[in-house]
């Protein structure tokens, strides 16, 4: 995995000029799992677009059915999360499908930052998946390049603050209870060191006029970690642990 993240580092320096900011923090290394939340600071809270309700479901905590956090929902989403079923999500077919970035990047789960001239990679434990952000000037994908649940991601610097907007989205969960992103989803991110470098903390913004009459956000605040994540190593069989069977057995029928 790490050879792989060595070569795309180095193809991404080869893209055109580089146009990041010198003498930005470094944010590299682990962060532990934000098992809760926090609230968000005032100063990030200003930067905010109007008509954003903050969600209070950061880490470990999920919203139960039918609670949305203040996000106003088109009829589409709501029709549709009034149908979702939590089995709808477990079973043996979609138990080990990824979500989108959207709800990967506030589980309870670390991850790992390198930094490249020119490209910052994140790797999260949650289903071993990777995110390039590029930070060479270049602008998002066309209209018409595929959607991924990692997104077409640009990263840039404003002070100490490193700025990522995220298109190209595969529709996903926004909340894991039935509400989910469409395709035309878009996310701004900011990431900063806090409490000495021991720290970090982020905005994540999200808008989705196919589903959302409003806009939503998420504060995330993580700590530094060891020098390693696990492997996710998804076993799609949980879904029949979930659903009260037994596997063995079910398997042979």
């Amino acid at each position: 995995m790490r050879l792989a993240l060595a070569a795309l580092a180095a193809i991404a320096i080869t893209a055109p000029a580089l146009a990041e900011d010198a003498g930005h923090p470094d944010l590299s290394g682990y962060w532990n799992a934000p098992f809760r939340g926090y609230p968000m600071p005032d100063d990030l809270k200003a930067k905010l677009p109007p008509d954003t309700v903050v969600l209070e479901d950061t880490g470990a905590a999920e919203f139960p059915r039918g609670v949305y956090g203040g996000l106003k929902l088109t009829q589409k989403a709501l029709d549709r999360a009034r149908d979702w079923q939590p089995t709808d999500d477990m079973t043996i077919a979609r138990v080990c499908q990824p979500q989108s970035i959207m709800y990967t990047v506030q589980g309870p789960f670390p991850f790992q930052v390198i930094e490249a001239p020119g490209l910052i990679v994140f790797r999260y434990e949650y289903y071993d998946q990777y995110r390039l952000i590029y930070t060479d000037g270049r602008g998002h994908l066309p209209a018409a390049a595929p959607h991924t649940k990692m997104g077409d991601s640009i990263g840039h610097w404003e002070g100490d603050e490193l700025v990522i907007d995220t298109t190209h989205l595969a529709p996903s969960t926004i909340t894991n209870n039935g509400l989910d992103h469409s395709s035309e989803a878009h996310m701004v991110e900011r990431y900063r060191l806090a409490d000495d470098g021991k720290s970090l903390e982020a905005t994540q913004w999200f808008e989705d006029p196919e589903m959302l009459e409003n806009h939503g956000a998420r504060y995330i605040k993580w700590t530094r970690g060891s020098d390693y994540i696990y492997p996710y190593d998804c076993d799609p069989t949980f879904a029949l642990e979930y659903q009260g069977k037994d596997a063995p057995e079910a398997a042979g029928n």
